[in-house]
């Protein structure tokens, strides 16, 4: 009877850590940061051309466009104009940081970037290239979508054009199920 009793309880046991082991997975997924769909965006502070502090370090207030540009680079020159418009569309609905790669460029010419295409979102400096070393920037610009849960949702590697990224950013917005 006791043997009985014990294989009964190692295999509601196992049957138990079975069971759990999926809500586990999915919240231990959430909280590993990887600039990867479905994982936790890298968390990283850096200062703007406005002096101000921008982060990215978990839950926000609002969803997060993510663009890494540089200021030699001809589809982010391309990209710019878009950008801006969406912006100026859904400002008030999502952030947008347009992250310098300042390793791979240098302030002035960002800084005459920004003033000759009239941005006006947040121009975060990533002096040291820590932050696209984190996010695995091979390319210029390179786009992450980030939820307010501070989700990874889209990566969109190169050029994205306004018409896309207003797609993207309705799905982005949309109630969660």
């Amino acid at each position: 009877m006791k043997k009985l009793l014990l294989a009964v309880l190692v295999l509601l046991g196992v049957g138990l850590a079975v069971w759990e082991k999926p809500q586990e997975t999915a919240a231990i997924v959430a909280e590993v940061q990887k600039p990867e769909v479905g994982f936790a965006a890298p968390h990283f502070t850096l200062t703007g051309l406005d002096q101000q502090t921008y982060k990215v370090e978990g839950k926000r207030a609002k969803p997060l466009v993510l663009n890494f540009w540089a200021s030699w680079c001809g589809p982010c020159k391309l990209e710019a104009p878009d950008l801006q418009k969406v912006y100026e569309k859904y400002g008030g609905q999502v952030d947008l940081y347009g992250v310098n790669v300042t390793s791979n460029d240098s302030p002035e010419t960002a800084m005459a970037f920004v003033t000759n295409y009239k941005l006006t979102f947040p121009i975060p400096m990533d002096v040291a290239g820590t932050v696209s070393n984190r996010y695995k920037v091979m390319a210029f610009p390179t786009t992450y979508l980030i939820d307010t849960d501070g989700i990874v949702r889209k990566k969109i590697i190169g050029m994205v054009d306004a018409p896309t990224l207003e797609l993207e950013l309705r799905q982005l917005l949309s109630p969660k199920p």
